[in-house]
């Protein structure tokens, strides 16, 4: 596979969103950061000229390369993360950095997170925190505001779940569309729903996972940190399976003697992904 460019097209799109300054991070997250941007760069690079967001995933699966002990501290691990699932506690501890728009996250949330809901997060192995990542546009940053704004009532990932159902974003993200989906997901007060979603403290929310992204150099969608190691793309379940295994077996090697492990959580679930990701398009995050 040929090498990347010292400064590659995907990369140096990314941006921090207006008004906004790039989170400095030092020494060795700094460095693991870089490798996740060069992940994730070469995980969506397309094997020959092609519309933004059709980039074929080519990071290799390798379970035991690329992990960064620095990069665990980007889990937050806040029992009380209305936009996380699973036990804060969990040993192996999944980030997401994902937008509504982006097809491949789509087929992540619909092939493959399932699987790994009911077979890890069930039993108490892992946690999933989601990190709201828009980079295709307005509607981009109104979906992730909304899907905020459900989770404040209890009802992210159901919002998740209506908004990534297979043809949901062909019909948009418009107002009123949006307002469909939080009736779909359960929301109980739309009301609060509207005005949680168009409020400061969704901005900021979402601010702040963007951040976070950037930090790290992230520049396509769906990418994912699991414990550590970076992972760029819609890969099949059995990938994310062999990682978070690995990441299973070293927490739990590495746990005082005596320790005892995570049981329990709920979810739902059922299989398999493609490797693919949508590289981030000219303009994004601004």
């Amino acid at each position: 596979m040929p090498k990347p460019a010292a400064k590659p097209a995907a990369r140096s799109v990314a941006k921090t969103p207006a008004g906004s300054r790039r989170i400095v991070i030092v020494s060795g997250v700094a460095a693991a950061a870089v490798l996740l941007g060069l992940v994730s760069y070469t995980a969506t690079k397309p094997a020959s000229p092609a519309a933004p967001g059709s980039a074929r995933a080519e990071v290799s699966a390798d379970p035991a390369a690329g992990i960064y002990a620095a990069l665990e501290k980007f889990a937050r691990r806040d029992p009380s993360d209305k936009l996380a699932l699973g036990r804060a506690d969990a040993p192996v501890v999944l980030v997401e950095y994902a937008d509504f728009k982006c097809g491949y996250c789509g087929k992540f949330a619909r092939d493959t997170e399932p699987a790994l809901v009911k077979k890890y997060v069930d039993e108490g192995v892992l946690r999933i925190e989601w990190r709201n990542f828009p980079i295709f546009g307005a509607e981009s940053e109104a979906v992730a505001r909304a899907s905020w704004a459900a989770g404040q009532q209890g009802r992210f990932w159901e919002f998740h779940r209506a908004a990534y159902a297979e043809g949901a974003k062909e019909k948009g993200f418009g107002k009123e569309r949006l307002t469909a989906l939080a009736r779909e997901a359960g929301v109980p007060d739309t009301d609060r729903f509207a005005r949680d979603a168009e409020g400061e403290a969704a901005h900021a929310a979402v601010r702040a996972d963007q951040e976070q992204g950037y930090s790290l150099e992230v520049n396509s969608t769906p990418s994912f940190l699991i414990n550590g190691r970076p992972l760029a793309g819609a890969h099949p379940v059995e990938t994310f399976a062999e990682a978070i295994e690995a990441a299973a077996k070293t927490a739990e090697a590495s746990k005082p003697a005596g320790a005892s492990g995570a049981a329990g959580a709920s979810g739902d679930g059922e299989a398999s992904g493609d490797g693919e990701a949508s590289a981030t398009p000219s303009g994004a995050g601004r």
